[in-house]
């Protein structure tokens, strides 16, 4: 339970987070690119931003650089997972970006 004598800053502050791990960058990149493809949307159905496509792209070219910064220096597990994302996260975005193209031109 929330102590009231705390202010709501500092309960937030006691939150607990996850241990700093290479897993969790990896998934929090991941999450942020899938936030901006649309893929992830916590609000209303009728409030759906539309797809942030050059904030998606940054987001998938930051994990590919993470990718050529640490090759050799990863476990199997780890160079699995960012390969398996940074895979996945391209084939969304091109996906996209057809979906939003097409959507485009039948509006226009």
């Amino acid at each position: 339970m929330a102590d009231p004598e705390k202010s709501s800053a500092e309960q937030v502050d006691e939150f607990p987070l996850p241990p700093a791990s290479f897993d969790f960058l990896v998934a929090s990149l991941r999450t942020q690119a899938q936030i901006q493809l649309g893929l992830l949307h916590l609000g209303d159905e009728k409030e759906r931003p539309r797809p942030a496509l050059r904030a998606a792209r940054h987001t998938i070219d930051l994990l590919a650089v993470l990718q050529e910064k640490t090759r050799g220096n990863l476990t199997p597990e780890e160079q699995r997972e960012l390969e398996n994302t940074i895979t996945e996260l391209r084939f969304r975005y091109v996906q996209v970006t057809e979906e939003t193209r097409k959507a485009a031109a039948g509006n226009a």
